[in-house]
């Protein structure tokens, strides 16, 4: 565990461009997709962090062969993918998800395809996250999984392959078992018919799934809702570029809302497939100027910061930073639609009332969301439950106020290793361009 990191207040408000590293969420579905293709993809901007060297590694030990373009990790913009042609190893293979869900839940439906039998484990804190879905769906498949310790967790094996070409899964816990499924259903030997039983959670990570499928060359049908067709045929190496993290990107945009100031993201754009540019609608409803031009975003503060009620189900990663960001508004703001997040790395939920509670701040917690009130923090030692969005948007109460601490900074590394190097950046003064590579 890291030592508490101190954030200081900004002497001014912030006038910055900064550049992002890539999305963890397109980088783990890219390399999945590129993994399981015939021949070398190449992933220019992808993600160097924590969760993505897990896939990574997983990878490797599947016989998926990665390199940078340029010869060296650190700094590198351009990773290269040599697939192993929806062929896994016929022999067993141990994999440690680290602590990344996205990990273990896409392998999970992957290892299904067949070969192994294949041991799927992780650190403690993801053996405690819920496995059960995907597991269900599968031995419905004929492949089995054998749980290992706790029933509905890791660690698993799985020996398949499916004897079954179609399964039922439900949503409301996480859409990730579903986008597991349709990624690795290319591989299976008959394809894939899948019916979600249950109103489904962050609907546009599966919407990501599925394009970036495409971009793979996968087809997917949708005969209706909640219903997909995937065929069979496995996945064609390309060229996928990958764009800022729209989740690290709130953060930035938030400071520049709470603090006064205005923050340039370049990279992004109206029809990105990351739901987490919504959060740029909901800075707009707070009162926030939001401003796309060519190749990127601005955003600045208004006159104001007004209270709201939303819905984040759709973009629930955004809840601990518009918590954060309500606390500077000038009414109370009302989160729902996110009860599911007490099953990520912490109850974010209950972690998030906490800590608001903890620097002086009254919130309260309801049946699928929360409450904040506006007030002025106090100085806090923030406690971050080993939960990197906890730590890197209460970094953002620092920004404006005195005393405040994170606990175990280095938790951020899971996604966004260089977090509070880039966040003093906002530091620069007007026209300051900070600069990020992927690590």
């Amino acid at each position: 565990m890291s030592e508490p990191y101190a954030v200081r207040p900004l002497d001014a408000p912030p006038d910055a461009t900064i550049a992002l590293p890539g999305s963890k969420s397109l980088t783990n579905r890219a390399l999945l997709c590129a993994g399981l293709a015939s021949g070398e993809s190449a992933l220019p901007g992808a993600l160097l962090a924590d969760d993505t060297e897990a896939m990574m590694e997983c990878l490797g030990r599947l016989g998926v062969r990665l390199r940078w373009a340029d010869g060296a990790e650190d700094g590198a913009t351009d990773l290269r993918v040599i697939g192993v042609d929806a062929t896994l190893p016929g022999h067993p293979v141990e994999l440690y998800a680290r602590l990344s869900g996205t990990t273990s839940r896409f392998l999970l439906a992957v290892l299904g395809a067949g070969g192994g039998p294949f041991t799927l484990d992780g650190a403690p804190p993801l053996r405690a996250r819920p496995m059960a879905d995907g597991i269900s769906a599968l031995r419905a498949l004929g492949v089995e999984v054998v749980e290992r310790e706790q029933s509905g967790h890791l660690p698993v094996t799985v020996h398949g392959p499916p004897r079954a070409a179609a399964t039922v899964v439900p949503g409301d816990v996480s859409s990730q078992f579903l986008s597991g499924l349709l990624l690795a259903a290319p591989c299976y030997p008959g394809g894939l018919g899948l019916e979600v039983s249950t109103p489904l959670v962050s609907v546009p990570y599966v919407d990501m799934t599925v394009a970036v499928m495409e971009a793979f060359g996968a087809t997917v049908h949708r005969p209706g809702p909640g219903r997909f067709t995937v065929e069979p045929g496995g996945y064609r190496a390309t060229r996928y570029p990958i764009e800022p993290d729209a989740s690290a990107a709130s953060y930035f945009f938030a400071a520049a809302v709470i603090s006064g100031g205005r923050v340039r993201v370049p990279g992004l754009s109206r029809s990105s497939l990351q739901g987490d540019v919504g959060f740029l609608e909901v800075l707009e409803q707070m009162g926030a100027a939001v401003t796309w031009y060519d190749g990127g975003v601005e955003v600045a503060a208004g006159g104001s910061l007004r209270g709201l009620t939303v819905d984040l189900r759709d973009l629930s990663d955004i809840a601990p930073t518009l918590a954060v960001t309500a606390v500077f508004a000038e009414s109370p703001t009302e989160i729902t639609g996110i009860g599911f997040i007490r099953a990520k790395e912490t109850d974010r939920i209950a972690a998030v009332v906490r800590e608001l509670g903890r620097a002086g701040i009254e919130a309260r917690e309801t049946s699928d969301g929360m409450v904040i009130n506006p007030g002025v923090p106090r100085p806090a030692v923030i406690e971050t439950y080993d939960d990197h969005r906890m730590a890197m948007s209460f970094a953002l109460l620092g920004l404006r106020v005195p005393g405040i601490e994170i606990a175990d900074p280095g938790c951020v590394a899971k996604t966004f290793p260089r977090y509070f190097e880039v966040l003093e950046q906002l530091r620069g003064g007007p026209g300051a361009r900070g600069s990020l590579t992927s690590r």
